[in-house]
């Protein structure tokens, strides 16, 4: 995604100097062409991609474990029990 950054910036600057070099154009229009379809968007954008890669290394900086699933470890040391094979019935059969 960053490649569209990029070219995005190289248009833009392209943009500008068509701008500057046009008979009927002018800096301050290049200025504002260069700024405005250039520079904040492509400011926005970065912020945007990058903010995935900026919060995986602040969570390897702190050394984070993933978030708790909310399940409780069994913390007996125990094997978990099986289903009992000669155990009570579960419907009450009649004599």
């Amino acid at each position: 995604m960053l490649l569209v950054l990029v070219a995005w910036l190289y248009v833009t600057v392209l943009m500008a100097l068509a701008e500057a070099t046009a008979p009927r154009g002018s800096l301050a229009g290049a200025l504002a062409t260069l700024v405005f379809y250039g520079l904040l968007p492509g400011a926005l954008m970065g912020y945007f991609l990058l903010r995935a890669r900026r919060k995986r290394r602040s969570a390897d900086a702190q050394g984070a474990a993933p978030p708790p699933s909310g399940l409780q470890p069994d913390t007996g040391g125990h094997a978990p029990a099986a289903a009992q094979g000669d155990g009570v019935a579960p419907v009450r059969e009649e004599p």
